[in-house]
């Protein structure tokens, strides 16, 4: 018998919680999604998911502040946060969880490869936000290990 994936994991306590699921992605452009839709039953806590990959979507889709890319830049917390906001208010969701970051290849001194920002938001509580440093993992990689995180994120939220 297979192991349970962390995205049946997750279905199961949001399925236990009733909880609504929202994502809003930018680096992963839809694979938490996807890791998340992949699952027969799904449909039961999935509510929708919005891949905002440029700064214009960001704003258009999910009420990105255009003083806060600018500010911060969009691969930040404070982007990162808005996108997690603006997706819980626009999908009737109780969860929703954001990725954005850099993949790769490439990056910066200040924005180096593999960094990316996490924000979870509810409307019970404050949205937490948080920065994790994959390092150089290649582009498959940082966004395999940007999809496990937020799905982890998810399912400690639930539990």
């Amino acid at each position: 018998m297979a192991a349970v994936t962390l995205a049946e994991r997750l279905i199961g306590a949001a399925r236990a919680s009733r909880a609504r699921l929202a994502t809003a992605e930018s680096c992963t452009g839809g694979m938490i999604a996807a890791a998340i839709t992949d699952i027969p039953g799904a449909s039961d806590v999935f509510e929708c998911g919005f891949v905002t990959y440029s700064n214009a979507a960001k704003q258009r889709m999910l009420d990105v502040r255009a003083e806060t890319l600018a500010a911060h830049g969009a691969v930040s917390q404070e982007v990162a946060r808005e996108m997690a906001e603006g997706a819980l208010a626009r999908s009737g969701a109780t969860l929703a969880v954001a990725v954005t970051g850099i993949a790769g290849p490439g990056g910066s001194e200040h924005k180096p490869e593999g960094r990316v920002c996490f924000a979870l938001a509810r409307p019970t509580a404050p949205t937490r936000t948080e920065t994790v440093e994959f390092g150089p993992l290649g582009r498959a990689g940082v966004r395999r290990a940007t999809v496990e995180h937020a799905l982890q994120m998810l399912l400690a939220a639930l539990a």
